[in-house]
């Protein structure tokens, strides 16, 4: 079985959670036997090479729409459908916050899509979006699609509300490697140590984080870079920290791991996750999970983590000291390890590609 992933142009300039879950999938695919090329919407495909296609982000669907009007055969969609209207409409800022909050929802991300493409900070592969628009292009990929792949129940389900459509789907759980994330008992948690491990930007929450903690008997660690289109936001997070908050940028893996090993709280207060595949990696290496109450994310963690109001910076503290002075779960810590793995991500995957591939 030949796949081709296609996957968004700035996949590895501009590196996200979806990143990850590409390259973990297609490695952890390989290892049963399956042939997978990762490919850039914007490159030259030879669509005959392959039994199968999957796209990845239907939060960008002008990388797709360009494909499956040559396809012929099936193809799978991960939908990682990620929910910024609350964050464009009401806290991000400056031209952008007060032109996005003129239109709704799928009319943002539209404005997104072309502005990237003006800019010339990203491709548009499918002119046919300009004139179909965010949710008409989502409907038609959903329309002629063979098989969701969303990363929860919860997912499905809204997109289900969100575009009317009905579709063969299976959850795909987002994952870990845990022979590469593993726990070290003889490493003691520092209860003042609080990890945030994310791309610096406004949906993922730093600014509001930073307030929650300055000037507390915590110290917070930042690991990441600035999104490319957010360096006024990445500013004023650090014009805003105290003494007690640390920017590391971005870190090599080694480095994250002993981050890992030592902080007793690990923190994403964002607008919206999917799941949070830092979230996942900590509650691995026996961290406590302070998660946002946005998204999907109590689908994977239940009430093992310790949930904030990313609006509210009372309530964020208030989740992280809590989180600081409970034991650690290792009941998520075990469940994570056995459940959240991408071995068990790819073999779901691929018992998805057969349901949909002829004989």
């Amino acid at each position: 079985m030949k796949i081709a992933f296609i996957i968004r142009s700035t996949l590895y300039s501009v590196p996200g959670g979806d990143t990850e879950q590409i390259i973990q999938t297609a490695k952890a695919l390989k290892k049963l036997g399956i042939s997978v090329d990762i490919l850039a919407t914007n490159t030259m495909i030879d669509y005959k090479k392959y039994d199968l296609f999957h796209f990845f982000n239907l939060n960008r669907p002008a990388d797709i729409l360009f494909h499956i009007g040559k396809i012929k055969k099936p193809f799978a969609v991960s939908t990682i459908l990620v929910d910024y209207s609350e964050y464009d409409k009401y806290h991000r800022k400056g031209l952008a916050g007060m032109i996005l909050r003129l239109f709704p929802g799928n009319a943002n991300e539209y404005v997104k899509t072309v502005s990237r493409w003006l800019l010339r900070k990203d491709c548009l592969q499918s002119k046919s979006y300009l004139w179909k628009g965010q949710r008409k292009s989502i409907q038609a990929i959903l329309s002629k699609a063979s098989i969701l792949l969303p990363n929860s129940i919860g997912e499905y389900q809204q997109l289900r509300e969100l575009f009317g459509i009905e579709k063969p789907y299976a959850v795909i759980p987002n994952g870990v490697d845990p022979s590469l994330f593993i726990p070290d008992p003889f490493t003691p948690k520092d209860d003042s140590f609080v990890l945030c491990a994310a791309r610096i930007e406004g949906r993922k929450n730093q600014l509001n984080l930073i307030k929650a903690i300055n000037n507390k008997p915590y110290k917070l660690l930042l690991t990441g870079l600035p999104a490319p289109n957010q360096k006024k936001y990445y500013r004023e997070c650090k014009k805003s920290a105290a003494a007690n908050i640390v920017f590391c940028g971005r870190v090599p893996i080694e480095t994250l791991l002993d981050y890992y090993k030592k902080a007793k709280v690990h923190v994403l207060p964002s607008w919206h996750e999917t799941c949070g595949l830092s979230s996942l990696e900590a509650a691995a290496m026996g961290c406590n999970i302070v998660i946002t109450d946005r998204g999907f994310t109590r689908e994977y963690f239940g009430e093992e983590a310790f949930y904030c109001e990313p609006g509210d910076i009372v309530s964020i503290f208030n989740a992280v000291d809590l989180a600081a002075q409970s034991s650690i779960s290792k009941r998520l810590q075990n469940k994570v390890r056995a459940e959240y793995t991408w071995e068990k991500a790819a073999a779901s995957t691929l018992a998805a590609y057969k349901k949909i591939i002829p004989g």
